[in-house]
């Protein structure tokens, strides 16, 4: 995978969010390839309001974020209450976020989100433009990747390395379970305990473990007053799903 930008197809533009756009849109053309199943993605028409990309085999849509820099713990997504309607709709797209160097003009971060990950608590609101502003008034809205577990950031590239395609298929294919949880409560609750899980940082843990974010949890569910027992339902379906391994009486690895 060729990580530099052909920069001379932005030739014509003048500044450098007009040749950002144009030189990652076309550099994911020509190097990324559908998660889901491996075949190279195409673009749709201009201002097509779908997505960015999608793949003709298996029909899975893309829309791409990109940032200069570092992709950092957040990213702009545009007006609030669009984002939240598109991601609560049964058309939103999964979204590949890049991290470009300007200096090189190369990537330095890819990965995709699939779009079962996406639940209206990972999207922040901002504060409305000042009334001096253009668009007095307007709410945007940011993208948090602390809510989205790791499981849910598949790297293509990850601070300027490549990793295998193998690698990212099959991560792709580890969470398609959460495709077959329509309901936002149910799919919210083992999010936060697969970010629980994420927040050990360590590939076996014990069931007292996830336990200790038994006060975090009552805050994130008020409504919830049955929070242990909870926690030992998502870990069992995480089990039936493969995402975790029971080792020992109260014990787990991550597979």
């Amino acid at each position: 995978m060729n990580l530099n930008f052909v920069t001379k197809i932005a030739d014509a533009y003048v500044s450098n969010s007009q040749k950002a756009r144009v030189l990652t849109e076309k550099w994911v053309l020509n190097e990324i390839y559908c998660p889901s199943c491996g075949y190279g993605v195409s673009d749709y028409e201009n201002n097509k309001p779908v997505a960015d990309f999608y793949c003709k085999k298996c029909a899975e849509d893309f829309e791409l974020k990109s940032k200069k820099g570092k992709m950092g713990n957040k990213v702009s997504a545009g007006a609030y209450s669009q984002m939240v309607k598109r991601i609560n709709s049964p058309q939103k797209p999964n979204f590949f976020f890049m991290g470009y160097l300007v200096e090189d003009w190369k990537v330095n971060d890819f990965f995709v989100v699939p779009k079962h990950f996406f639940v209206s608590e990972i999207i922040e609101e901002r504060k409305p433009l000042a009334e001096s502003a253009r668009r007095a008034g307007w709410v945007g809205s940011n993208i948090l990747f602390s809510k989205i577990p790791k499981a849910g950031q598949i790297f293509y590239i990850e601070n300027g390395k490549e990793l295998s395609k193998k690698e990212v298929l099959e991560k792709w294919q580890k969470t398609v379970f959460l495709k077959q949880i329509k309901k936002s409560d149910a799919k919210g609750w083992i999010l936060d305990i697969m970010n629980c899980i994420d927040s050990l940082n360590k590939k076996e843990f014990t069931l007292q473990d996830v336990y200790n974010f038994e006060k975090n949890l009552s805050v994130i569910h008020p409504e919830n007053k049955n929070i242990k027992p909870k926690i030992r339902q998502q870990l069992q379906f995480l089990r039936d799903k493969n995402y975790l391994e029971f080792i020992d009486a109260g014990k787990y690895r991550l597979v």
